[in-house]
């Protein structure tokens, strides 16, 4: 594109956007807004889900065994750890997700690698000393969420409508 204009340090220096490429992007931005407000009203509406909630539910069901460690699925979804928590906690509620420790850990998997570089065996008493140094500094081991079956089966429901959303209120009035 040879409208591209570069990016400077200086807020003196900074290329404004001209008249109709303010219009283009606030265009964009109006249009994502009302798109989304309408997906996430769809789904509100006729499942109960939001789509932050319909997103994380699309991420759990594409991961190994629809499990993915908390820390992976905050930035997946790119929502704050925080977020993400209390958005799971909710869904938990409802019989959709369940929480528990990790089943491959990363400080075991941690251990086990280093236990096989140094080669001693990984059930060595200092390889179980690391992990709980390691543990101390890096903090509580991690926790992965993951969906049950009803939670696939609220999914299933819920992905018919956001899809039929996404062609009627984008695909649509895209190709038209």
């Amino acid at each position: 594109m040879d409208h591209m204009t570069p990016v400077t340090d200086s807020p003196a220096e900074t290329p404004w956007l001209d008249q109709d490429q303010q219009h283009v992007w606030r265009s964009f931005l109006g249009g994502v807004t009302v798109l989304m407000d309408q997906l996430d009203r769809d789904l509100r509406t006729q499942h109960g889900l939001s789509m932050a909630e319909y997103e994380i539910l699309v991420r759990l069901s594409e991961a190994p065994n629809r499990s993915i460690r908390m820390a992976e699925l905050a930035a997946a979804v790119a929502h704050s750890r925080s977020r993400v928590t209390h958005t799971i906690a909710r869904l938990e509620r409802d019989g959709i997700v369940t929480r528990g420790q990790c089943s491959t850990d990363g400080l075991e998997v941690l251990g086990r690698r280093l236990a096989h570089e140094v080669g001693v065996d990984a059930a060595h008493v200092g390889v179980g000393r690391l992990l709980q140094d390691a543990e101390a500094v890096i903090g509580e081991r991690g926790v992965s969420a993951t969906l049950t079956d009803h939670g696939f089966g609220v999914l299933e429901q819920a992905a018919h409508t956001h899809v039929s959303g996404v062609h009627a209120h984008f695909v649509s009035q895209a190709s038209s």
